[in-house]
């Protein structure tokens, strides 16, 4: 009997594991889009070299970024720190050493993540293949904050069941689509126009300047007009409703993998936003 019960809570540990890992595969690969920062890229916005070992450089007038290798190799990577350690370094934009992570990653939407999501992400993390590479150090023109506010220790899961709620959730603590689309003054979102775009990016490959477009009802051209159906086609496939493609900073390559439910929740969640210019 003893025997019995030790192997039934073994195979309930094994399935949680399974579970766990699991969801972190499809955060990463879908709706949090890791790899569209952190695993090279081409010209198109997909995915040509291996999976989280460093990205392409991300340049704006006030910083040069390199998205760091963020594989389990054990020298140019994260093998060496703690699941607490990669947990403080999501929501808390701090490494090992105290060092500040700075833009362009989205410390301040991240610090919302769910202690079950991010932990679900350091699993699958733990089981990304090691790649030995080493990325150049970012550089900054404007002073790093010494903080993103105070520490993050717990955030409780968002309920599916409101679909408004965590379509906020997803549009926020998990792919952070609130920080290109909800303006910048002096470098912080400002949090009371949320959605209303207007940030700027180099195009891929130098090719001139886009701004994020405002996505809520104050843009009667934009999805405000557009049907549901629209507006998943948009996120997951690049295509706007008149047949034009939508420029790929945007993961389209990740993005086609969010769940219908997921996508549904993003749409409630994008129909709730406040007008905002």
């Amino acid at each position: 009997m003893l025997a019995a019960a030790g192997f039934s809570s073994f195979m309930a540990l094994a399935a949680r594991a399974d579970a766990q890992l699991d969801r972190g595969r499809y955060l990463v690969n879908s709706v949090v889009a890791c790899g569209n920062c952190h695993t090279p890229k081409g010209p198109d916005g997909k995915p040509n070299g291996p999976e989280l070992s460093g990205g392409e450089p991300i340049n704006s007038p006030v910083f040069s970024a390199y998205p760091a290798n963020i594989t389990p190799d054990m020298e140019t990577g994260i093998g060496k720190w703690t699941d607490a350690q990669i947990i403080d370094a999501i929501r808390n934009g701090r490494r090992p050493d105290g060092t500040i992570i700075g833009p362009p990653m989205a410390i301040a939407f991240y610090r919302e993540m769910s202690d079950t999501d991010v932990k679900a992400i350091v699993a699958y993390l733990r089981q990304v293949k090691p790649v030995s590479h080493k990325v150049a150090k970012s550089t900054y023109k404007i002073p790093l904050p010494p903080s993103y506010g105070p520490e993050v220790k717990s955030v409780p899961d968002t309920p599916r069941s409101d679909k408004v709620a965590y379509g906020h959730y997803l549009a926020n603590g998990l792919g952070h689509c609130m920080d290109c689309h909800t303006p910048l003054v002096r470098g912080r979102n400002d949090m009371s126009r949320v959605g209303a775009g207007g940030n700027t990016f180099g195009a891929p490959g130098g090719n001139g300047v886009l701004t994020s477009p405002n996505l809520t009802p104050a843009n009667k051209n934009g999805v405000a007009g557009w049907t549901d159906a629209q507006v998943k086609t948009a996120i997951t496939k690049g295509v706007r409703p008149d047949g034009g493609a939508i420029v790929p900073l945007m993961a389209f390559a990740w993005y086609k993998d969010i769940s219908a439910d997921d996508q549904d929740a993003l749409v409630a969640y994008i129909r709730s936003l406040k007008p905002a210019e």
